[in-house]
């Protein structure tokens, strides 16, 4: 299983030195109180508030071309989050998880076709107060999220922003109601960055598949 001590560095998918995320950066700065966890929650909710979410399949996508759209995936979003801590000097990996496509069903009962059988999640991890958190625990631990109730991959809350108030419990440490470990087939390990889960493991979805399937979701709203 792969370790990984995390990094500041920027990366393809991580390009936090682009002039549109140091912008970010900066805005962050300007309302965000003091702390690195109060930088993340407010990169959080900024990032929330202004990037649409929708169902895009490219992985590997530049951050800043996420913020330069204005829309983005889960994934891409979390990747944009990322970049902003490693802007802010905050270390990140990721943990690499293979879910069940089922776990997206309820989300797409007429688009099932297209769903995968098997999706690469990267989960952020963050640096603080040299402890790893994850981004599940952002707002708090799983055990004070469980009272906003169980992601149900349903309506317009989506994973990215669920995390602000649900716990997301890939583990099942919480609650039996609380508990998404049943949608996990693989722990994959820690990665320094996504790029690297992405080397090894490979997208979701191959180039000639993900080109017509994100001509179709790229721009449905999540």
């Amino acid at each position: 299983m792969a370790i990984s001590l995390g990094s500041t560095a920027a990366t393809p998918i991580l390009d936090w030195r682009h002039p549109l995320i140091l912008a970010l950066l900066a805005e962050i700065r300007d309302v965000a109180p003091t702390g690195e966890r109060a930088f993340l929650i407010t990169a959080h909710q900024l990032i929330a508030a202004r990037v649409r979410p929708v169902y895009a399949m490219n992985e590997r996508q530049p951050a800043s071309r996420t913020l330069r759209l204005g829309r983005g995936s889960c994934s891409q979003r979390l990747a944009l989050l990322e970049a902003a801590a490693r802007g802010r000097g905050i270390p990140t990996r990721v943990r690499g998880l293979l879910l069940d496509g089922r776990f997206w069903h309820p989300r797409f009962p007429r688009l099932r076709a297209l769903i995968p059988r098997r999706v690469v999640l990267a989960w952020p991890e963050f640096l603080l107060d040299g402890k790893w958190v994850a981004v599940s625990e952002l707002y708090g631990d799983l055990t004070a999220l469980r009272t906003g109730g169980r992601f149900t991959n349903t309506g317009s809350v989506t994973l990215f922003d669920a995390i602000a108030h649900t716990a997301v419990d890939w583990d099942g440490g919480t609650c039996s109601s609380c508990d998404l470990s049943g949608h996990v087939l693989a722990d994959l390990g820690c990665f320094t960055a996504r790029d690297d889960l992405f080397d090894q493991h490979g997208q979701t979805l191959c180039l000639p598949v993900r080109i017509p399937v994100d001509l179709i979701m790229g721009r449905r709203a999540a």
